[in-house]
Parts: C-alpha cells; sequence; structure tokens
C-alpha cells in the first residue's frame, strides 16, 4: 500500500477558529480524518503533519523520500517566501501537489505568486477540504499511472 504524506503548513493548527469565513469551520483534525479515510479507500497510507516551522516542515518533506510515494502539501504563508521549501522539494524527486483552502488570487496581492508551485505537481485552492481531498485524488493517480 503506497504510503502519502500530507504535510500542513504554519497557522493551520488553529483551523475551526481561526477566520472562518475564509478557511471554513473544520479543524484540522476533521480534516485529516477525512484524508485517513479517503486514503482507506484509494488504498492508501496517508500520514499527515502539521508545523508552524519552516525547518521542521523542510525535515519533513526530506524524511518523505525514504518512505512516502507523493506528499500533499499546504505550505500556509511560507508559499509565498520561501525558496528553502521550493528547494527541498525539488530535492526529493516525489510528486508534491499545493494546496489551499482559500482561493489564494482572490485575496492580498501578496498572495497571488507561490514560491513552490513551479516545482509541484499540480496546484488546488480555493474548495476548502474539498482542494485536500482533490489533491489526494488526483496523488493517487499519478502514483498508479507511474507504477502501470
Amino acid at each position: 500500500m503506497p504510503s502519502i504524506l500530507v504535510l500542513h503548513g504554519p497557522n493551520l493548527n488553529l483551523l475551526g477558529l481561526r477566520e472562518p469565513g475564509v478557511y471554513g469551520t473544520l479543524t484540522l483534525d476533521e480534516i485529516n480524518q477525512q484524508l485517513t479515510t479517503l486514503g482507506r479507500e484509494l488504498g492508501l497510507d496517508v500520514r499527515c503533519m502539521q508545523s508552524n516551522h519552516e525547518g521542521a516542515l523542510i525535515d519533513a518533506l526530506h524524511d518523505a523520500r525514504l518512505w512516502a510515494a507523493g506528499v500533499v502539501f499546504n505550505p500556509g504563508g511560507y508559499t509565498h517566501t520561501s525558496v528553502a521549501l521550493r528547494d527541498a522539494i525539488t530535492a526529493i524527486s516525489l510528486p508534491v501537489i499545493e494546496v489551499h483552502l482559500s482561493n489564494v488570487h482572490a485575496r492580498e496581492e501578496f498572495r497571488h505568486h507561490s514560491m513552490i508551485s513551479a516545482v509541484c505537481t499540480g496546484t488546488i485552492s480555493g474548495l476548502g477540504v474539498q482542494s485536500y481531498l482533490l489533491a489526494l485524488r488526483g496523488l493517487s493517480e499519478k502514483i498508479r499511472a507511474a507504477a502501470a
């Protein structure tokens, strides 16, 4: 059974409390539960991790290259600032799908540019929890196609 890392960046631990009009009312635990359930249905072992620290996110990406078939990644605010996360994604040679709960292009101008999109397999944003679920489905298809 292929393993997938779902990696959540800074402030996502406050989902359900933080700006529910922008990010929704689901908690991170509820999102992780939906991802784990869908993963089982798709024949994937989904492992979820959240950190507010850039270095911990980089370490998780580096570690994933040893056990994961791919990554679903919401880098939060680091999306717009982190060359280091971009370099980590490039270094691990795994398919990575960037996700965002909100439509970053309908928000403040500084959120319109992603430092990591160009090195990701795909990007899904603006669909709330469905962004994550669609990313997991897409990653599952990509992994299965590569194995065929």
